[in-house]
């Protein structure tokens, strides 16, 4: 399961520093707007303390933990939905993620260009997302245009929802609500999904804070974000990208010791990682062996054989049955011998749904 969550930002708040420290990449991060022109893309692996101790007791060949992408999209400004510094495009590009990871400058520092000339988070936010909001409407209305007539004429159910869903999201977006503030029943949100609503989309604000900042407490600026995403029920990640970029070159060792002398248990990729999976409901599953321990995506509430097919169609196909061993069990067992001998293993169909920490193995013929 292929998931993407877009970095989008204003000019020079930390994006292209950010993604370096998500994939230990060095692409381009100069101290001015459209540095970055195409999209970036690199893959981050997603940090399980489970994977950990599976490895340790199967000892596999191969050992493939789950990934996430993330896109580093190129500043937006104002009139970007209109085209202005090349917008149009990078807008088709956040279309293609899954969620969008909004990042704030939220510290002072001279030395560092703001496309605005100052700084002020709030203003930030409201810039992009207004932009975000106009593509939508964009989007909107020509649809609505179009589908609208058929609709009057022909009553078809089904294009009579969308002009309902169409015309709800209207509403919401003139008024200056994103389209996650709505609330669309299951058809509707059925119909909107296939236009990739930019405001549809679950987003997390990623406030960027100063070296000197870490592990005290919310400086005005992040209070500001904060207070900001409450009120429209989104979540708030902070971390110092500087820092993160400097972590990310570091072993495991170095890393570890860095973290213990800023006081932190857990570096910001790793919260803004953990943060981007539970606003997409995402859950893990596991397969075992000597050959090859590997975490497998799959959203929360899927059964038994639709993550059959997250491995492979074939799988989902040709499904039969799901052994099962939950990871708790084998964990208090310590060998799945032991787990089979206290009744712990499950054969289940294909209606089970799966729980995150699952580990299985699909029986099929295809």
């Amino acid at each position: 399961m292929s998931l993407t969550a877009g970095i989008v930002g204003l000019p020079n708040v930390g994006k292209s520093t950010l993604f370096n420290a998500i994939t230990n990449q060095k692409i381009l991060a100069e101290n001015y707007p459209f540095a970055t022109i195409e999209p970036n893309v690199g893959v981050v692996t997603v940090k399980d303390e489970r994977m950990d101790k599976l490895r340790d007791m199967y000892n596999p060949k191969k050992f493939i933990p789950t990934a996430y992408e993330f896109t580093d999209i190129a500043g937006l400004v104002k009139g970007a939905s209109k085209g202005e510094g090349l917008g149009n495009k990078f807008l088709s590009h956040i279309r293609e993620t899954d969620a969008i990871v909004e990042v704030v400058r939220c510290f002072d520092n001279g030395k560092i260009i703001h496309v605005e000339g100052d700084i002020d988070p709030i203003r930030d936010i409201e810039t992009i997302n207004l932009e975000l909001a106009i593509a939508d409407l964009d989007i909107v209305n020509n649809r609505l245009e179009k589908v609208g007539k058929k609709a009057r004429t022909t009553k078809d159910k089904n294009d009579l929802i969308e002009v309902e869903a169409l015309e709800k999201a209207k509403v919401a977006l003139e008024t200056g609500k994103s389209l996650r503030q709505v609330d669309f029943d299951k058809e509707e949100l059925l119909t909107l999904k296939a236009f990739s609503f930019l405001t549809l989309k679950p987003i997390i604000y990623l406030a960027n804070i100063s070296e000197d900042e870490i592990g005290k407490d919310d400086n005005e600026y992040v209070k500001k974000v904060k207070e900001y995403a409450d009120n429209e029920g989104s979540q708030v990640v902070v971390l110092c990208a500087k820092v993160e970029e400097d972590l990310s070159e570091l072993s495991d060792e170095e890393k570890a010791e860095m973290l213990e002398m800023l006081g932190l248990d857990s570096s910001g990729l790793d919260k803004l990682v953990q943060a981007t999976y539970k606003i997409l409901g995402l859950r893990t599953f596991f397969t075992v062996g000597p050959d090859e321990v590997r975490a497998w995506t799959f959203k929360e509430g899927m059964n038994a054989k639709k993550c059959a097919g997250v491995i492979h169609t074939d799988f989902e196909k040709g499904f039969i049955k799901a052994e099962v061993i939950s990871y708790e069990d084998l964990i208090e067992y310590g060998d799945e011998l032991k787990v089979r001998e206290a009744g712990k293993l499950r054969l289940e169909g294909k209606d089970y749904i799966v729980q995150d920490g699952d580990i299985c193995h699909f029986r099929f013929n295809v």
